[in-house]
């Protein structure tokens, strides 16, 4: 166990603090993200200056920048400094299309949230299908403006629109044959909204193997989507992607256990109220909830929060530097608010013999975790909808199988 100094709410010291403190458990260079500013203050007011208005006929809008309609929330809902229902609620009063499809986004996060916390690992294998015969090689060919566009945003911001995430998920799998978990794997070390859930889900509705039918990239939507930028192509002239790709033919597989009915919704989604069985001395802060607005956080203002850095985790992921940056950004934003411990090493072994309060998160992760550590008090996750018996096979099974709302 590593007891680490609290960071100053400083880029330059995140950067150093990041660098010195937690050397060997990222890749590259430990750098803010140009696009993203990590904590509760930056989420707040991402929040509050985001205008609804135009975002159905915009979101998918890839190049230039100053075209781009998306909200850039994402980052921020993925560590739950804005919550679902706090983002769902946030849009009300604006353009009636505008809300429906910004709400439609939602519910396909919160879709992915069902999916992984009821099959955990099993997504990781096709839902419905499957994709054979990948190969270990790299499918993003640089020379291609489009590709090398949407890659570099990826590398530099931690951050990329999700019509050019569809773009790379498809060329790298359904075009060049690669293997879709390297891809996904590749994804989910640089976004900063990276998460097992989301990221995984957008992949296999990619490249098919959550349906059976995948995503055709082709450069009819680059002109579509980022007008201009194939003028500027090495290879305009002989483009790779001018006709339609072919069908990569994906195999029906037998469906992971659980995917059409659920035998434990509690397990799944978590208490409905909290559970206590002792009074806390601290607050157990994780990756999947580190806002100001945090159950358990909210409900003890007079106790510390505790956060580790999951060492074996991290060594094993090597995520990029700027996801540590932003998290440790997070915590520093925090801790100007908050009594903060900080500590790297194994969760389980740090907090055995703590008595604490936390806050369901729906991932294998903190099941397995929390089974060692037993906090004395857990607080429901907020739920957008909560999680229900019925199949989650597709989004739209899921949603008719939805057994009413929490906020929504």
């Amino acid at each position: 166990m590593t007891s680490l100094p609290v960071p100053a709410f400083d880029r330059r010291n995140i950067g150093e603090w990041v660098a010195t403190h937690l050397e060997g458990l990222y890749s590259g260079l430990a750098v803010s993200s140009p696009m993203f500013i990590g904590g509760q203050t930056a989420a707040d007011v991402a929040l509050g200056g985001f205008d609804v208005a135009g975002y159905a006929a915009n979101r998918n809008e890839v190049w230039p920048a100053d075209r781009q309609g998306a909200s850039r929330l994402s980052p921020y809902i993925r560590h739950s400094l804005i919550s679902l229902p706090e983002a769902w609620h946030a849009v009300g009063g604006g353009p009636a299309r505008d809300v429906s499809k910004f709400r439609d986004e939602l519910l396909w996060q919160e879709y992915a949230r069902h999916l992984y916390a009821r099959l955990g690992n099993a997504t990781k294998r096709g839902l419905r299908a499957t994709l054979e015969g990948g190969e270990q090689v790299d499918g993003w060919p640089r020379e291609m403006k489009c590709i090398d566009l949407a890659l570099g945003e990826l590398e530099e911001n931690g951050w990329v629109v999700n019509q050019a995430r569809m773009w790379l998920a498809s060329h790298w799998a359904v075009r060049e044959g690669a293997d879709w978990r390297v891809g996904e794997d590749r994804f989910f070390a640089h976004l900063l909204d990276g998460s097992r859930a989301a990221n995984r889900l957008g992949w296999q509705w990619t490249v098919g193997t959550a349906n059976g039918r995948s995503y055709g990239f082709s450069r009819r939507q680059v002109e579509r989507r980022a007008p201009g930028l194939c003028e500027s192509c090495h290879v305009r002239d002989s483009c790779p992607i001018s006709e339609w790709p072919d069908d990569p033919g994906l195999p029906r597989t037998i469906p992971p256990i659980g995917l059409k009915n659920d035998g434990d919704v509690v397990a799944t989604a978590g208490p409905e109220w909290v559970s206590s069985n002792g009074t806390p001395e601290a607050i157990w802060l994780t990756a999947e909830s580190l806002g100001d607005r945090d159950p358990a956080l909210a409900a003890h203002p007079e106790l510390p929060a505790v956060f580790v850095f999951d060492a074996p985790l991290l060594r094993r992921l090597q995520l990029d530097g700027k996801r540590l940056f932003f998290m440790t950004e997070t915590l520093a934003d925090l801790a100007q608010r908050r009594t903060l411990e900080i500590y790297k090493g194994r969760p389980e072994e740090i907090l055995a013999r703590r008595a604490v309060a936390t806050t369901f998160a729906p991932v294998p992760g903190w099941r397995r975790r929390s089974a060692s550590i037993r906090p004395v008090e857990v607080h429901p996750w907020p739920w957008l909808r909560r999680p229900g018996a019925g199949s989650v096979a597709s989004f739209s099974a899921w949603r008719k199988a939805l057994p009413g709302s929490t906020g929504a």
